[in-house]
C-alpha cells in the first residue's frame, strides 16, 4: 500500500519505518531539510533500540524515503498519517497548530480518495477539525480516522510491530478495512483489532494513558507512607502485583513519571474534563502528586547535606526519563539537577545515551562523564536517577573508593538496602528504611 507519514518524531519515525518493514511504500514527511539530509543518510535523530537498523535497511530495499514536499507525497497515497507534535500550552490543553497546518496542506493536496489518519495524541473532537479544515479544499472523497499510538519509549519498534491491540476510530466501512489491511500483519499473533467511533478513539489514548499515571502515582504514595511506619514498599508491591486484578507494571516507586507523553496528556485530559464541566478530583491528585515526589526526593538531599550545597559535587547517574531513551523531556533529573545547581552544587553526570540532549539543558554549567565511574570521583554523593542496565551491578569497592564520601541516593530503588549498608554506603532509596532493632536489643 502507498503511504505517507507527516511528521517524523517518535511517534512518525516509528511508525512510518514499521510499515515499511511489512512491505509498504511509506514516504516519511518532514519540514526540516537538515534532519530529511540525515535520516536519508541512515543517521537517526533519537535513540530508540532496533530503529536504526530497520530504517537502513528498508531505505536500501527502496520502500522507504524521506521528503520535505508534502503535496507530492499525499497525492502518491491512499492513506496519510499525522504525526505530527502536540505540545502543552501554558492551560495543560494540546497545541493544535501543526496538525491543523497539516489538514490544510492535505486539503490542498488531496487529488483522489485518501484515508487521513489522525496518528497524533489529540483531543477529542479532533477529527471533526480536521474534516472540516481538508473539506474546505477538497474535490474528492476522504475520510478521516483516529489511530491512537500506544508504543513505549524504549520498546517502541517491539511495540508497533507485535501491538496488544489496534485501536481504530471509524465512522466509514471503507476506511476502516484500508485500515484492517494495514494492521493485518502486525496482528497475526490473534491480538485484536478493536474498531469504535472515532471521538471514542481519541478518548482511549488519554484514558489510557491517564490511568497509567495514577498507577505510578498511587504506589508512590504507598512508598512514601511505608518509609514512615517502617513498612517495605517492594514487599508491599510483590504483595500487591501478585493479585491478577492489580498486575505488575506501573507500580514501581521512584521518582514519578516524566516523558512526552504522561505529563502531556495527563494536564489534556484535565482541560477537557473543566472544559465540560467535569470534576476529575482523582486524575488532578495524581499529577500533584507526581511533582510532590521529585520535591521529597530533593528534600532528602537537603536533609543529609544542608541548604547550601557550595562546595559539594554530586554525581548522578542516568538524565533520561526512563531507560532505553535519549529523551529528557519532563525527566525528574531535570528538577533534581536544577535544584542541585541553585543551591550552589557542583554536578558531573553520566547517562548512556541522552548526554547530547543534557547539553542542550545545561551547557557547561555540569560537567559530562564518559563512565559511570567517572562520574562519581570525589563526589560527596551518588543520586541514581534512572535505572539503566548497566548501573544495576556496578563494582561497589571501586565506587566507594572513588568518592568522597560513600553516600547514595537511589531514586529508582535498585540496590538492596541492607546490602548497600553493609558494604559500608550511607543508602536511602524510597519507600523503606533500615528495620528498627527490638528494644531489648539496643
Amino acid at each position: 500500500m502507498k503511504i505517507c507519514v507527516i511528521g517524523t518524531g517518535y511517534v512518525g519515525l516509528v511508525a512510518g519505518t514499521c510499515l515499511a518493514e511489512m512491505g509498504n511504500d511509506v514516504i516519511c514527511v518532514d519540514n526540516n531539510p537538515d534532519k530529511l539530509r540525515k535520516l536519508m543518510q541512515g543517521i537517526v535523530p533519537i535513540y530508540e533500540p532496533g530503529l536504526e537498523e530497520l530504517i537502513k535497511s528498508n531505505i536500501c530495499e527502496g520502500r522507504l524515503e524521506f521528503s520535505g514536499d508534502i503535496t507530492a507525497a499525499v497525492q502518491a497515497s491512499t492513506v496519510c498519517f499525522i504525526a505530527v507534535g502536540t505540545p502543552q500550552n501554558e492551560d495543560g490543553s494540546a497545541d493544535m497548530q501543526y496538525v491543523e497546518s497539516v489538514a490544510h496542506s492535505i486539503g490542498q493536496a488531496v487529488n483522489k480518495y485518501t484515508v487521513i489518519v489522525n496518528k497524533s495524541t489529540v483531543p477529542v473532537g479532533t477529527a471533526d477539525k480536521v474534516a472540516g479544515i481538508i473539506g474546505k479544499y477538497a474535490d474528492f472523497e476522504f475520510d478521516v480516522v483516529s489511530n491512537p499510538e500506544f508504543l513505549k519509549q524504549g520498546a517502541a519498534v517491539e511495540d508497533f510491530l507485535r501491538p496488544d491491540r489496534v485501536v481504530i476510530g471509524s465512522n466509514s466501512q471503507r476506511a476502516t478495512e484500508i485500515m484492517q489491511e494495514i494492521y493485518a500483519p502486525f496482528l497475526r499473533n490473534g491480538n485484536p483489532v478493536i474498531v469504535m467511533d472515532i471521538k471514542s478513539a481519541e478518548m482511549t489514548k488519554y484514558a489510557a494513558n491517564s490511568f497509567l499515571a495514577v498507577k505510578i502515582s498511587y504506589i508512590n504514595e504507598i512508598a512514601n507512607l511505608c518509609e514512615k511506619v517502617g513498612a517495605d514498599a517492594d514487599m508491599v508491591r510483590v504483595g500487591m502485583i501478585t493479585d491478577k486484578r492489580i498486575g505488575p507494571q506501573f507500580l514501581y516507586p521512584g521518582l514519578g513519571y516524566g516523558g512526552s507523553c504522561f505529563p502531556k496528556d495527563v494536564k489534556a485530559l484535565l482541560k477537557t474534563a473543566r472544559d465540560n464541566g467535569c470534576s476529575h478530583r482523582i486524575l488532578s491528585s495524581a499529577d500533584a502528586v507526581n511533582w510532590e515526589q521529585r520535591e521529597i526526593f530533593i528534600q532528602k538531599i537537603l536533609a543529609r547535606f544542608g541548604a547550601n550545597l557550595t562546595g559539594k559535587t554530586f554525581a548522578v547517574w542516568g538524565l533520561a526519563f526512563k531507560p532505553k531513551t535519549n529523551d529528557m523531556r519532563m525527566a525528574p533529573a531535570i528538577t533534581v539537577i536544577d535544584s542541585l545547581l541553585e543551591h550552589g552544587a557542583c554536578v558531573q553526570v553520566f547517562d548512556p545515551k541522552a548526554t547530547e540532549s543534557a547539553m542542550e539543558i545545561w551547557g557547561s554549567k555540569i560537567t559530562y562523564c564518559k563512565t559511570f565511574y567517572e562520574a562519581v570521583e570525589d563526589a560527596d554523593c551518588l543520586l541514581l536517577l534512572t535505572e539503566w542496565n548497566e548501573f544495576r551491578h556496578p563494582d561497589f569497592d571501586k565506587v566507594k573508593s572513588l568518592m568522597k564520601y560513600p553516600v547514595i541516593f537511589d531514586g529508582r530503588n535498585q540496590y538492596d538496602l541492607q546490602r548497600m549498608t553493609q558494604r559500608g554506603f550511607e543508602y536511602s532509596c524510597v519507600g523503606k528504611t533500615l528495620p528498627r532493632l527490638p528494644v531489648d536489643a539496643v
